[in-house]
């Protein structure tokens, strides 16, 4: 067994070689009383997640139990977050509800046993005569009814001759036991209200603890996988079982960890009173912590498994740092989507010296990113920049345009000041300026003028407008309690952006990085050709820890300086020279910045750097991976070398592994500082890039998945991801992406 694996899936292991198991069926049982949020994407994952790793099967079960809170919005809203994640349920849903005749005679049998009887003490008397953690309860006087008399009142309360909360039915199990859910739990309860399936044809329902386990055993399950808060509960859930006597392939309850996130709020209870309180627009509300949410915000499926996949199974409960989702999605975005350019607060600049009109080809990715692609940029006499972009006074250090100092244009030319409108008011209105022909990136760079910066802008005559929504953290406390708690700045609005031609003309569920600026998702509901709307998914870096970290008061100036949102510091003299340097390696100016301002990660690329010629993925790894752990500890504290890193590089420049594999060896090397070449060879982590090896496990999946075909040929196009991460899933990702790619391009035609 690989001890590597979490304790469910060592459990469901050792089931099989003992043959306590001979098919592993999991199941995912929510109550529809709610659209699903993140905490219900980790149990979607734990409970397909297993299924589907011993070729098993896993139900969707709807807990249909509390006619007052469920809606068949919400059954659609769990079906659509299931299947975006990219799991099958298989032919139908079940509901619990399906097996109400059935739970009516388990019922009736337990009465008969005189195991259950009927109680008609109030739901305050029932608190109150079930003790304390160090008082033992007591029974109800009604619980020496005879049989006769039990089994004639739960047949009553069937016809419907009570009224709610009258009786109950409860299990007569002990009253002084340890475990207070055993204290003669509630089975049923008396309920007039019409059933999102049943209408009023039941006007009883059975309590979740005696619903679950039966619908379990009904349904087959062999792993019955629940998250922490049912530990209790598990007794009453083996108790139900033997006592019917269902004790041949019965299902087993086990407990794990649920998610906790911090600035998140992850009860149903608190999330529908933002809904109907109008704090947010809806349950799909971008800041919400929905699937739905993420979804319409832009978060792709592979970056919520790879963030579940992350934080894995464990047995105790502790908080997740959202900045980890947040990373996730970043690094499943980087090498995806194309970069265009988008002005959010546009200040006109007018190039005097430049008359006429052209169309400049410009990239949709950087040199380090293994896509093609490009668009022609139009450029005019009349352009918009950012208007943070220029500053009449700037402090030292401020890179871009001046009154005395030149800037790139991204993709285009150099210009430079001359002069500055300004309105009545002193606010500055426009900007004179003149290019430099001979400085127009990608040529030979003739102009003699240096810049240490490039700039968004985008023509003022062919730019489109946009609303842009930028969203930031819903709560404004790591531990949130509600309402009260509120960011009030979790949405900005900005109406007239402008951006490039080329995205409007593209199709509109599609990702962008906005230079500069973040990655952008055109909102699923609210754009159309008319009004452009696009949600802001995520910054290009996390910025909330810097913002929270500047509204603390600061009792001495910090002996590190950096760079907070914008507030520019000036580098010193050491430091320029390296960030030029960075530069013409062709670092991106982000890395290259974050390089060059460490001198502890600028020493460890430099050596990494004399072992190994390739300064991009070196920069990349060591910027982030490395930098992660030097803000945990010390250079002197790490348990891998330069060298390592230098070595891990290799082979992913070689092709004999992924990146997403070498994030996993790395994570190794952390804790171990065994040499990557050792861990590669010891787990089998080479990177499969013979399409021998892959077009069998490509034709299975294209098999398996019929329906999805059919729409990726009927123009669905977006299906082409899917089918990639699931051979990718199914060489447990070492199959190589682009090789990936084109396959099943190819086989899908």
């Amino acid at each position: 067994m690989n001890e590597s694996k979490d304790f469910l899936r060592k459990i469901v292991e050792e089931d099989l070689a003992s043959g306590k198991n001979r098919e592993i069926i999991t199941r995912f049982p929510p109550e529809p009383n709610g659209f699903p949020h993140i905490g219900h994407a980790k149990s979607i994952c734990i409970n397909f997640g297993i299924a589907n790793d011993y070729q098993g099967h896993c139900n969707l079960r709807m807990d249909d139990t509390n006619p007052t809170k469920e809606d068949t919005q919400f059954v659609e809203a769990l079906k659509d977050a299931v299947e975006w994640l990219g799991f099958n349920w298989g032919e139908s849903v079940y509901f619990t509800s399906d097996y109400f005749p059935k739970l009516y005679e388990y019922a009736v049998e337990l009465i008969k046993m005189d195991k259950a009887y009927v109680d008609s003490l109030d739901e305050e008397e029932i608190r109150e005569y079930r003790g304390t953690v160090t008082e033992a309860g007591r029974r109800s006087k009604y619980a020496n009814r005879t049989v006769e008399e039990n089994l004639d009142l739960f047949e009553r309360m069937k016809k419907g001759e009570f009224k709610d909360g009258e009786h109950v039915l409860r299990a007569r199990i002990d009253m002084s036991a340890d475990n207070m859910q055993l204290r003669d739990p509630l089975l049923y309860r008396i309920r007039h209200a019409d059933h999102i399936r049943t209408g009023d044809e039941w006007c009883i329902y059975p309590m979740y603890d005696f619903a679950h386990c039966l619908s379990d055993y009904l349904e087959g399950i062999s792993h019955s996988l629940c998250t922490l808060e049912f530990e209790n509960n598990r007794d009453i859930y083996n108790w139900v079982l033997n006592t019917l006597g269902l004790t041949s392939s019965r299902p087993y309850q086990y407990e794990f960890a649920r998610l906790g996130i911090n600035y998140t709020v992850m009860s149903k209870r608190k999330l529908l009173e933002l809904v109907k309180g109008g704090q947010v627009s809806g349950w799909d509300d971008p800041r919400m912590p929905t699937i739905a949410g993420y979804k319409r915000r832009g978060y792709t499926p592979e970056s919520i498994l790879t963030f579940c996949d992350q934080i894995g199974i464990a047995k105790a409960n502790s908080m997740v740092d959202v900045a980890q989702l947040e990373f996730c999605i970043r690094d499943d975005l980087n090498t995806k989507v194309p970069r265009v350019l988008c002005v959010l607060d546009p200040l006109k600049v007018t190039i005097e010296n430049y008359d006429g009109f052209e169309e400049i080809d410009a990239p949709y990715y950087p040199h380090d990113v293994p896509k093609e692609g490009s668009r022609k940029l139009p450029f005019s006499r009349e352009i918009y920049i950012e208007r943070d972009d220029f500053m009449e006074n700037p402090p030292k250090g401020y890179f871009r345009l001046t009154p005395n100092q030149a800037v790139r244009l991204r993709h285009a030319y150099i210009i430079s000041c001359k002069e500055v409108i300004k309105d009545s008011n002193g606010n500055i209105t426009e900007i004179k300026a003149e290019y430099y022909p001979n400085s127009k990136s990608g040529s030979e760079d003739t102009s003699g003028i240096k810049v240490k910066s490039a700039i968004q802008w985008v023509s003022a005559t062919e730019a489109k407008k946009v609303e842009v929504r930028l969203y930031d953290r819903l709560f404004v406390n790591e531990a949130p309690e509600g309402i009260e708690d509120i960011n009030p700045d979790s949405l900005q609005v900005i109406k007239n952006a402008l951006i490039e031609p080329a995205v409007i003309t593209e199709k509109p569920d599609e990702r962008f990085q906005f230079e500069r600026q973040g990655y952008f998702y055109a909102d699923p509901i609210l754009y159309t050709d008319e009004k452009p709307v696009f949600n802001k998914i995520v910054s290009l870096k996390d910025s909330w820890a810097k913002k929270s970290e500047t509204s603390k008061p600061t009792p001495k100036p910090q002996a590190k300086k950096v760079q907070i949102d914008g507030e520019v510091v000036a580098m010193n003299e050491a430091q320029k020279v390296l960030f030029d340097k960075y530069l013409e390696l062709r670092l991106n100016s982000e890395v290259a910045n974050t390089l060059a301002r460490d001198e502890h990660l600028s020493k460890f690329y430099e050596e990494a750097l004399s072992i190994l010629n390739s300064p991009v993925n070196l920069a990349n790894i060591v910027s982030n991976e490395v930098a992660r752990e030097l803000k945990q500890m010390e250079v002197s504290e790490l348990k891998f070398s330069a060298k390592q890193i230098a070595e891990l590089v290799k082979m992913i420049d070689n092709a004999t592994i992924s990146n997403k594999i070498a994030k996993q060896v790395f994570e190794e090397m952390v804790k171990t500082g065994e040499n990557p070449t050792q861990i590669v060879e010891a787990k089998g982590l080479v990177q499969i890039s013979d399409p021998a090896k892959i077009l069998p496990i490509l034709d299975e999946i294209i098999a398996n998945n019929p329906d999805n075909v059919a729409k990726f040929k009927a123009g669905n196009t977006k299906l082409l991801g899917f089918f990639v991460g699931q051979v990718l899933k199914a060489t447990k990702g070492k199959g190589n992406p682009k090789v990936v790619n084109e396959l099943v391009g190819k086989r899908l035609q």
